[in-house]
């Protein structure tokens, strides 16, 4: 694994463009976001999606979330509601993942039986800088042990994906809280879990 310490506000280029290309070339990595660390891969890549079920030890059921730039670059990959407009734009960026119904641009193998998708836009520079370098999102997994518990020190998870993963992005210990699960895919929206960011405003 190729190994990077990030400047968490004003990351240095050379590194992200480092992530950009194995993204681009089918490569799994790690970095970091506004709650956990994120192991992911090109949203566009099925070499790199495969790559990801198979380092989680999931079956192709499990849902996967992915990381978009901004508000507007989600409704190129999801249906979004007046109110989920509403709603994301007074939230994001931040801690929060959304479920929505996916757009058909979307890789099928992503979305649940409901055709949903969970997207994020965290609040940190070094996975926005990323995304927009990359030019599409990036599917995303919290980084976590064989026990399911999240890790949070960027050494201790160096020895642990050291020969699962292509290239780490690091920028210290992150949050020990994850991201709050809203789904607005129906007509009311729905608190799925209480995490870093608040919900009060769905409740």
């Amino acid at each position: 694994m190729e190994f990077y310490e990030l400047h968490p506000e004003n990351p240095q280029l050379r590194y992200l463009n480092k992530a950009v290309d194995v993204l681009k070339s089918g490569g799994v990595i790690i970095f970091p976001t506004d709650t956990y660390y994120g192991l992911g891969c090109d949203l566009f890549n099925k070499e790199g999606i495969e790559q990801l079920f198979a380092i989680k030890h999931e079956s192709d059921t499990k849902l996967f979330s992915f990381i978009c730039a901004d508000l507007k670059d989600i409704s190129s990959y999801a249906k979004v509601s007046d109110f989920a407009y509403k709603s994301m734009k007074k939230l994001l960026p931040g801690p929060y993942t959304f479920i929505l119904p996916a757009a058909k641009v979307v890789p099928k193998k992503l979305w649940d039986k409901r055709k949903t998708v969970g997207i994020r836009v965290p609040d940190h520079p070094i996975t926005l800088k990323l995304i927009e370098l990359l030019g599409n999102p990036i599917v995303s997994t919290s980084v976590s042990s064989r026990k399911g518990e999240a890790l949070f020190d960027p050494f201790e998870i160096r020895n642990i994906f050291n020969s699962q993963v292509d290239l780490m992005l690091a920028s210290g210990k992150l949050s020990h809280k994850p991201s709050s699960v809203v789904d607005l895919s129906g007509e009311e929206p729905r608190v799925i879990r209480e995490g870093a960011g608040d919900t009060s405003i769905f409740t």
